[in-house]
């Protein structure tokens, strides 16, 4: 039985909401039946087709920071059963997150895929890795135009879904233009097809 997010994220704050709302029995038998701690086939099938995510931090005075990663498909890779990597490349050069992660590990992932209106949520600890050429290799992808200039380690504390009501449908403009130009060359052979029995 892995550990339930509600460990993690259930403070005696939210549950006086939850107690508030009625919500709070249902969630009380959930994180009894236990959580998801490791990767899984579930988890292991989002990651490899995951685009983009949302790192959150917080600085050791509290205050919190998103900033968004992206990169190819699969660019957030298990390592292990509890061990998620990622290449980090140059950005903005401020290191918001980077200086919040030496003070306070503490990480949340939200990984939104839009096109299938889903989500999953990772709570976990984060882990700088410098000058670790194997490790690079091991998380960049070689197509990626950019450099690694480190890698982010992130030892799974728990995981869970989200419903996927309120999730805007959008699609990935270069799926777009993969079903598109098949159409548009699907178009143009009927249409030789179609001159070619006039004719």
């Amino acid at each position: 039985m892995g550990r339930h997010f509600g460990d993690l994220a259930f403070t005696d704050s939210v549950r006086r909401f939850q107690e508030k709302d009625g919500s709070a029995a249902g969630y009380a038998r959930a994180q009894a039946r236990g959580g998801r701690d490791a990767v899984d086939g579930d988890l292991a099938a989002f990651l490899a087709r995951c685009r983009s995510f949302y790192l959150a931090s917080a600085s050791s005075a509290g205050w919190p920071y998103i900033q968004h990663r992206g990169g190819p498909a699969g660019f957030l890779k298990p390592l292990d059963a509890r061990t998620l990597g990622f290449a980090d490349y140059a950005g903005n050069r401020q290191f918001i997150s980077l200086g919040n992660l030496a003070e306070n590990d503490r990480v949340m992932l939200f990984l939104p895929d839009y096109a299938q209106r889903q989500r999953i949520k990772i709570w976990g600890r984060a882990r700088i890795v410098e000058d670790d050429p194997a490790l690079l290799d091991r998380l960049a992808d070689a197509d990626y135009a950019a450099t690694p200039a480190r890698a982010i380690l992130i030892a799974l504390e728990a995981w869970d879904t989200n419903c996927p009501q309120h999730i805007p449908q959008l699609v990935p403009a270069e799926d777009v233009v993969e079903v598109v130009s098949a159409l548009r060359a699907r178009v143009a052979e009927l249409e030789k097809r179609l001159k070619d029995a006039e004719g």
